[in-house]
């Protein structure tokens, strides 16, 4: 990856950081506090947090400080989420660099391999933003254009899978003075004998040749462009390369209209209104200031994870049962109850049940850390699992637990009754969030349902 390393930036970890790397008090006093007291630099340190408290906690970040009087240090730990936040200083309140999460499989782009992803899953995740302080990092690290262009690409190509007519008003000529007749028009011609019975007259005609279409098409031009451009990367313009030749052709007979925004009309079909709203983040792109904004990647993992499953159960005869839920059932619901639970997946085949949910946390980055957080955070996840899969009828009860991994990886751990004799068996499957992964996880997941197959 190349890395952007600018003076607007105070910190920049990946996402899954279970310990980042200690900022020193007398570091960010010299850097970014200067004004502060060293002699109190834990002091200010506390009041750093509690200042960006409300950001920190918008991008999952947790900042912890470490050691005491002048050996004071800062450390963060980061979560599922990537974006960025700006910061205020302690002992000014005024804003100071931004922190940055950025996701933990980057290329020399940090959202090639993500766009990849979603393209394969045909599906979108928008950045989520608040109104905070611009970033003090502008549009350095916020997605760039070539994310909104790639989604406008998707939301077009459902738009032109179906007829988008509109009335438009045009001028016709006719031969009877019919409808309405621009009379100052015909009287300025009718001297020659030739337009004696040519009326100009308006008329009303259903056409997919309106201007809203056009706008689209203006739109289009310009993620065209900008797909195309040194700013987008080479393997993205490789994949997006034909479906930009195909929309260009079913366009070819629309005339680009300028626009600055696409009006959005009550009347709107779904899918047109869902791609207006697309071309217009495009349009407005470089108008809107750059503020604190996250993409939760724990969203594109669980989705991951469903369409490898979904890809095995295919080849092997099986079914796979996304975000299926368990409703609950009584007398009276109290406020804090689960009405239902819900696991990533359900894997079938015969008798075989396999219940699958996909945890996009940092313990496979951290197999020997001995955190007191990653502990809960597991023993969370297995208790979880392990409710899930009480729902199988089957003696031998089967769950995965799902972590991403910098390689492919997989362990079991079985839990046994020792009163009735049931097992539970746990697989800790470790999959890197890559698509160049996916066949290779895929031929594990096979051969290891295969087996336990053969077991019950």
């Amino acid at each position: 990856m190349i890395e952007i390393k600018t003076i607007d930036v105070f910190e920049e970890i990946p996402c899954l950081t279970e310990k980042s790397r200690l900022l020193s008090g007398s570091f960010l006093h010299k850097k970014w506090f200067p004004k502060a007291d060293k002699r109190y630099i834990g002091q200010y340190l506390q009041k750093f947090i509690d200042y960006n408290s409300e950001q920190f906690k918008f991008l999952g970040v947790q900042p912890y400080i470490v050691g005491s009087d002048q050996s004071t240090a800062l450390t963060f730990r980061s979560s599922e989420f990537i974006g960025s936040i700006p910061l205020r200083a302690p002992d000014t309140g005024k804003q100071i660099g931004d922190f940055v999460v950025i996701p933990r499989f980057t290329g020399f782009d940090r959202f090639e391999d993500y766009i990849e992803i979603l393209n394969l899953l045909g599906t979108e995740i928008s950045p989520q933003v608040i109104d905070s302080l611009p970033l003090a990092s502008g549009k350095n690290f916020r997605p760039p254009l070539y994310l909104e262009a790639v989604k406008f690409l998707a939301a077009l190509e459902k738009l032109t899978m179906r007829p988008w007519r509109k009335f438009d008003n045009i001028e016709k000529v006719s031969s009877q003075p019919t409808g309405q007749i621009n009379w100052t028009k015909y009287i300025n011609n009718e001297f020659k004998v030739e337009n004696k019975l040519k009326f100009p007259a308006r008329t009303n005609v259903l056409s997919e040749f309106h201007s809203e279409y056009s706008e689209i098409r203006f739109v289009f031009d310009i993620c065209k462009s900008e797909l195309l451009s040194a700013n987008t990367p080479q393997r993205i313009k490789n994949i997006l390369r034909t479906k930009l030749s195909f929309l260009e052709e079913l366009l070819y007979h629309h005339k680009p209209k300028s626009t600055n925004k696409i009006t959005i009309r009550f009347s709107d079909s779904p899918i047109v209104k869902a791609c207006k709203e697309q071309a217009n983040r495009v349009l407005n792109f470089n108008l809107v200031d750059s503020t604190a904004w996250r993409v939760d990647f724990s969203d594109v993992f669980e989705k991951f994870i469903q369409y490898i499953f979904k890809q095995a159960a295919k080849e092997i005869g099986g079914r796979l049962y996304p975000n299926f839920k368990f409703h609950s059932r009584t007398s009276k619901h109290y406020s804090w109850e689960l009405k239902h639970i819900e696991p990533d997946a359900i894997f079938q085949k015969e008798n075989l049940l396999v219940f699958i949910d996909a945890k996009y946390k940092s313990n496979l980055y951290n197999k020997f850390d001995k955190s007191d957080l990653l502990k809960e955070d597991h023993r969370h996840d297995l208790h979880q699992i392990m409710a899930y899969s009480s729902f199988s009828k089957s003696e031998n009860k089967i769950g995965i637990l799902c972590y991403p991994s910098e390689c492919l990886e997989i362990k079991s751990i079985s839990y046994k009754n020792g009163i009735n004799s049931v097992n539970n068996t746990i697989f800790i499957l470790g999959v890197p969030l890559k698509k160049d992964c996916i066949s290779e996880v895929k031929r594990l997941i096979i051969n290891e349902i295969n087996s336990l197959e053969f077991i019950n």
